[in-house]
């Protein structure tokens, strides 16, 4: 693997040899295919680092270029496509959106696209809101997993991007190849915020049908607990965005809480196998939303009860077992 050294290196000679005076006199279309391999290497996660760092190299090239041209015949440079979505102008940003076509080569410049909705220039942001649907019916499902991976978790911090836009991107969610894939990546994902990326995708029905598989199969505690939660109460839950709440008005003290929306959802499975799985799931996290949801339905679940009960109470979490405890305590006085 390179280092992130010379993974720049080669980025920066990619937009230059794309760049060169000949290549802008003599052709309208520069070729960008160095430009395509070199971002097919590049971590997502350093997006914003990446962004700068091309479209200040388009700046210089474009400048050289500039200069070296006086006193010649004027050419106008064409568009840059792909890489032009890094430009800093914003009107050639808004034409390289609107002139590409077909998918995208790769996650990084899917992701380039999908920054567009969150672009400070209202023209670029519709303009992308136009093209990802068809960009994104034309890609590599994989590639737009890879880059909702790295969205979904954060895009609530994006302030210019608004409800027109965050509808653009569950459209594309509910594509039935992203939809799979998506499905795919969080089950066999054993890091990273899947719960949170879980919940967000549930805005739609997308993954609505796939609930109990992710919640029996999936590696990550976390989104186990998440989607059983989601079965047992029927519901989506997820934040958007925080709003602040007093803790002390005379002394001026506050706290930021998270803003909770939520999305009504039909199961398939019956509330106590869900419960039974739970509560025998490799996951004292698991088995904790199992406690929490005995107690809550005690009086409706039955002769089961006990049973569910005893074997929580000797669990060999604290925490599990005080629920299993709780509930035993709870039934011996109803009887």
């Amino acid at each position: 693997m390179l280092s992130q050294d010379n993974l720049q290196q080669e980025l920066i000679e990619s937009v230059r040899k794309s760049l060169t005076f000949d290549m802008l006199y003599q052709r309208i279309r520069p070729d960008i295919s160095r430009f395509i391999a070199v971002t097919s290497k590049l971590s997502l996660k350093n997006l914003d680092d990446w962004e700068r760092l091309v479209r200040a190299e388009i700046f210089y090239s474009l400048q050289k270029y500039s200069q070296k041209q006086r006193g010649n015949e004027n050419h106008q440079v064409g568009s840059l496509r792909w890489m032009d979505i890094c430009n800093a102008d914003g009107f050639r940003r808004e034409r390289a959106l609107r002139t590409l076509s077909g998918g995208a080569p790769n996650s990084f410049l899917f992701a380039l696209v999908v920054r567009k909705l969150n672009d400070w220039v209202p023209q670029v942001r519709a303009a992308a809101c136009d093209v990802l649907p068809f960009i994104a019916e034309a890609s590599d499902p994989e590639f737009i997993v890879d880059v909702l991976f790295v969205t979904l978790p954060y895009w609530d911090s994006w302030g210019r991007m608004g409800g027109v836009e965050k509808e653009v991107l569950m459209k594309i969610i509910l594509m039935d190849k992203v939809t799979d894939a998506l499905k795919q990546r969080l089950l066999i994902s054993s890091s990273g915020p899947v719960a949170t990326i879980f919940v967000q995708a549930g805005r739609t029905t997308a993954l609505d049908n796939f609930l109990a598989e992710i919640a029996e199969k999936s590696v990550q505690p976390s989104l186990r607990a998440k989607a059983y939660r989601c079965q047992f109460e029927s519901k989506f839950v997820w934040a958007e965005g925080l709003t602040w709440q007093w803790v002390d008005k005379v002394n001026g003290i506050k706290r930021r809480l998270p803003i909770l929306k939520e999305r009504i959802i039909s199961t398939t499975t019956l509330f106590i196998e869900n419960l039974r799985m739970a509560t025998t799931d490799r996951s004292p996290m698991v088995r904790r939303i199992a406690g929490e949801m005995l107690i809550k339905e005690l009086g409706n679940i039955g002769d089961e009860a006990f049973k569910l009960a005893n074997i929580l109470a000797s669990d060999a979490s604290k925490s599990v077992a005080e629920r299993g405890r709780y509930a035993l305590t709870d039934l011996g006085k109803r009887n």
